[in-house]
């Protein structure tokens, strides 16, 4: 039980002293920028699957 309370003491004073916490602007242009990271790599993944889905279906048709 006493490792289990030094442990939880160590990380709580980590988290408060050792941690550099981000500002209100830098967790905001960070969000942004993996919601447009995000939007662009969902929409080359469709693009791709999409390409895919119409080479197999003109595969098919010549079958």
């Amino acid at each position: 039980m006493e490792r289990l309370r030094n442990i939880w003491n160590v990380t709580i004073d980590e988290l408060m002293n050792k941690v550099t916490w981000p500002s209100w602007d830098e967790l905001v242009q960070s969000t942004i920028i993996v919601l447009i990271a995000s939007i662009i790599f969902a929409l080359a993944v469709y693009i791709i699957d999409l390409s895919f889905d119409n080479i197999m279906n003109l595969l098919y048709k010549l079958m």
